[in-house]
């Protein structure tokens, strides 16, 4: 009977390790396979404006920042960012007062040496990284802190770089009617240009999506131009700014432009 018993354990550990142990370490690595690849097909993202977690491969992405639709990739985030602008974030702002509405949106132009166009001399002028060595005119500006909300390249595109809950330093010594400092309830808007020169399609189309946006995020009650705030020291947008064009396309009503559409 002893010799029977043993001769079935034999068997059975003989049949354990023949047969049934190698199916299941081969089942285990299936298993550890499938998992990996799982793993590897459902990489997630996060939506830049509304948290929501989604398959990266399902996602939009611009400037290393995701979106879950084209919808919100064109939206202001909760931190007053936009998501299809460019981020280059300038040193150059503070608080807007407390319980200041923004209401205004000023429109300038700026190339930096003056008539030149290209290049990232503005972008390191508003992050305050102007060479002096660079141009003989940069010796004369270098030193300052000044900075736009957004500012519009030749090509159309768009860089932001102070949140629009932020106040951006770029109207200066500016009155709207009976209010000063201007800065403290507008988003001022650059235009690579002089005023004199043409502007580019590209910079009208990427200025109306702006304008949409904006229109869409605040409750803008006037689009003005930097002269029409600073009349003595300013002259953008210059006579080559079609306010015309930009006020049919953006679909800007007549009351919210309280200088007219003449060019000036």
């Amino acid at each position: 009977m002893l010799k029977i018993i043993e001769f079935l354990l034999f068997f059975f550990i003989a049949y354990w390790f023949l047969f049934i142990y190698p199916k299941r370490t081969k089942l285990k690595a299936s298993k550890n396979t499938a998992s990996t690849s799982t793993t590897e097909v459902t990489k997630m993202a996060t939506c830049q404006i509304c948290k929501i977690r989604l398959p990266l491969n399902e996602s939009f992405l611009f400037d290393q920042r995701y979106f879950c639709s084209m919808n919100h990739l064109n939206e202001f985030d909760e931190w007053g960012w936009l998501g299809f602008a460019k981020k280059i974030p300038s040193p150059n702002y503070d608080d807007r007062p407390e319980n200041t509405a923004i209401d205004t949106v000023v429109i300038h132009h700026i190339s930096l040496p003056e008539g030149v166009f290209g290049g990232n001399a503005v972008e390191q002028f508003f992050t305050n990284r102007l060479n002096p060595e660079d141009d003989p005119y940069f010796q004369e500006i270098a030193h300052l802190e000044v900075s736009a909300h957004f500012f519009i390249k030749r090509h159309g595109e768009l860089i932001q770089f102070v949140s629009i809950q932020d106040r951006a330093w770029h109207a200066g010594a500016s009155q709207l009617f009976e209010r000063e400092r201007v800065n403290d309830f507008s988003v001022g808007i650059e235009l690579e240009g002089t005023g004199e020169i043409p502007y580019e399609p590209a910079q009208y189309q990427a200025l109306i999506k702006l304008v949409d946006a904006l229109q869409k995020k605040l409750s803008v009650n006037y689009f003005v131009g930097h002269s029409d705030i600073s009349p003595n020291r300013k002259t953008d947008p210059g006579k080559s700014f079609d306010w015309k064009y930009v006020s049919q396309v953006a679909k800007i009503p007549e009351q919210k432009l309280p200088f007219g559409i003449s060019v000036r």
